[in-house]
């Protein structure tokens, strides 16, 4: 069905992204693709669906890949109708209604008459909903925007289909739209996501890296028991290797210490012996030698050993170099942070209510709450609300005096114009050195070379990994933690990081999410629910 042989690509300077890639799907596979952010698992779809010439290699399939890409507002100037591929039939059945019957036009439906009706069932199974064909992509929400690419793919049926993060910013109950259809799909697909629920529905798993692509013979769950069964094999050597090291260290320092003494008896006996001085320079010559060489051979034992560990641990996850957590916040649980009596918001020029319910709730401090609910359910403006960002239109809304900090999907709090220490050294309230600041960002994996770079240029999960150092610099955690869908466009790795640094934290944590893994992982104890315009709070 698919074969890629040997495909290498480098970028327009040259410089080489992956080699050696070899694949095979059968008629019916249900494959991932996964790996680190920046390694090519995009520009692999994009090789795959033809729009990209790899460097070299070859890639053979007995039909047509159809690949719904990830979205960066590419489309957000095309129609409904062009981006569902149906905009010239819809033109043909206009014509052909007004009597405008043309060889064009009927080649152009090729007998699909209820092309039309088709495509409006599609949008209605993935709950797009009050759109025209002639409507803007770019009027439409992330949610909304990646339904109807979904609606494409339901609308011409494709046998091969790549698909490149198709859960980003869909709610819950889109997501389950989702994985029921990949159940239930008969074609051959590979998907790209760090969507646990979605990867342990394909029945492969391949890796991409720089020297080629892994193959996993199982879901996610499988690969990631494979891959913990790797690391814990490599951790157990590191630990032999360090203690090897000191032994070796150990054994080096008592040579020495041994020849030195050794060399010290024998001068003051010779001295004793009155041996003459020529002789003596000749011994002590013999001497000097025989201890540089005892200590050159453990001086290099030790070099080797030292560079055989440097060597395991360069190949650790990131996730396993990262050693810091934030700090604890300075406020006793229970103490009231957030208390909502009766209220409701409207935009300006809406004449309606954003809630048809007036809302009440509270929020003390320790507690870890999730906000849910339906895309345009309101749960961004709740959270301006609850900050203070925004005010009320009916009722009141009191605030502690408290710190916090808001982690929006743009990184927002991160400004593009600066350099990565110069961002991070915003943060510092602490008073700490440029030394220890750049310590941190280290601890973030942050290395010399990325200190200068623009933060304009950094990926959605370095941004992520800033913004938790910027806490770490800070003078102290904040009492609030608040992460709008904070794992969108965030890979694997980058989501277990951020999963571990919050998971350490103990202050008050607000997410809004429906990452099921990342929830459960964080420790959240409650959920405040938005379903139909109406918010109810269960703990």
């Amino acid at each position: 069905m698919l074969v890629l042989q040997n495909i290498a690509y480098r970028h327009p300077s040259k410089d080489l992204l992956f080699q050696q890639i070899n694949l095979h799907l059968n008629r019916g596979d249900k494959a991932s693709l996964i790996g680190n952010n920046g390694v090519g698992k995009s520009i692999l779809f994009k090789i795959i669906a033809g729009l990209l010439e790899p460097w070299e290699g070859t890639v053979q399939s007995d039909t047509a890949p159809y690949l719904v890409p990830q979205l960066h507002g590419q489309f957000d100037t095309a129609t409904i109708a062009q981006l569902m591929g149906i905009h010239e039939q819809l033109l043909a059945l206009k014509d052909l209604a007004a009597g405008r019957v043309t060889g064009d036009n009927l080649d152009l439906l090729e007998g699909d008459w209820a092309v039309e009706e088709r495509a409006a069932q599609a949008l209605e199974y993935w709950r797009v909903k009050q759109w025209r064909w002639d409507q803007q992509i770019g009027c439409l929400s992330g949610g909304e925007k990646i339904k109807v690419l979904l609606a494409a793919v339901t609308l011409h049926g494709p046998s091969l289909i790549l698909l490149d993060e198709p859960s980003n910013h869909l709610d819950t109950a889109a997501r389950d739209l989702l994985y029921r259809f990949i159940q239930s799909s008969t074609a051959t697909l590979m998907i790209i996501s760090h969507d646990r629920s979605l990867l342990n529905l394909m029945n492969t798993t391949y890796e991409l890296g720089p020297q080629g692509i892994a193959l996993y013979g199982g879901n996610y769950d499988f690969y990631a028991a494979q891959k913990r069964q790797a690391q814990n094999a490599v951790h157990q050597h590191i630990n032999h290797q360090q203690k090897a090291l000191r032994q070796a260290k150990k054994t080096e320092k008592k040579t020495i210490e041994r020849q030195h003494r050794s060399d010290t008896r024998g001068k003051a006996k010779q001295e004793k012996a009155g041996v003459a001085r020529i002789m003596m320079n000749t011994l002590r010559n013999s001497a000097e030698k025989s201890t540089s060489r005892a200590k050159n051979l453990h001086t290099k034992k030790v070099e080797n050993l030292e560079q055989a560990l440097g060597d395991l641990k360069a190949g650790l996850p990131d996730t396993d170099k990262i050693k810091l957590s934030l700090t604890n916040p300075d406020l006793h649980k229970g103490k009231i942070l957030v208390k909502a009596a009766k209220i409701n918001y409207r935009y300006a020029g809406q004449h309606t209510s954003l809630w048809d319910k007036l809302l009440c709730f509270q929020i003390n401090s320790g507690e870890r709450i999730v906000i849910r609910g339906p895309n345009g359910s309101g749960k961004t403006t709740l959270i301006q609300l609850i900050l203070g960002r925004l005010a009320p239109t009916t009722g009141e809304i009191y605030r502690a005096n408290i710190d916090f900090m808001y982690i929006d999907q743009e990184y927002s709090l991160i400004d593009n114009k600066l350099t990565v220490y110069r961002q991070c050294q915003l943060f510092n309230r602490k008073g700490l050195s440029e030394r220890e600041i750049k310590t941190r960002l280290h601890q973030f994996l942050f290395l010399q070379e990325d200190w200068d770079k623009h933060c304009g240029v950094l990926s959605g999960g370095e941004k992520m990994r800033l913004a938790l150092c910027g806490m770490a610099v800070h003078s102290a955690s904040p009492e609030i933690i608040v992460l709008d869908e904070p794992t969108n466009n965030l890979d694997i790795q980058n989501t277990d990081i951020l999963t571990r640094v919050v998971s350490s934290y103990q202050g008050t944590l607000i997410v809004i999410s429906h990452d099921d893994y990342f929830i459960q992982q964080t420790g959240i104890e409650r959920s405040i629910e938005l379903n139909n315009r109406s918010l109810t709070a269960t703990s």
